[in-house]
């Protein structure tokens, strides 16, 4: 049975084997490819990580507060600059969602990212 898997959904994934600097571990991250777009079972995903003070001068880090849509238990970063296409089985359960607000800040952070204008 297909799970369904939607854009703006934070779901725990499990990350490893990883090698270098890409984040790892088994880690809450937000779905944000189109939910119209592609065959493959994958999804386009942004980790996140823990919330740090300094994160909010660089522009790539979006600023994630617990709330209860998105049932994160502590403030939480979307790094997109560590966005990636991974494959749904390494996807454990979904957490939560977060809001409209959110994504249009994690679009425009993939944008810049990214070179799009």
């Amino acid at each position: 049975m297909k799970i369904s898997m939607k854009q703006g959904e934070i779901w725990q994934i499990n990350l490893d084997p990883t090698v270098g600097a890409e984040i790892q571990k088994i880690r809450p991250s937000i779905i944000v490819s189109d939910d119209s777009i592609g065959k493959l079972p994958l999804k386009i995903i942004v980790p996140l990580s823990d919330w740090k003070d300094h994160y909010s001068k660089v522009p790539w880090m979006v600023r994630v507060s617990p709330d209860q849509t998105n049932q994160l238990i502590k403030i939480s970063v979307a790094d997109c600059f560590q966005v990636r296409s991974i494959s749904e089985e390494r996807f454990i359960r979904k957490v939560g969602e977060v809001d409209l607000t959110n994504m249009v800040f994690i679009k425009k952070a993939l944008a810049l990212v990214l070179s799009i204008e």
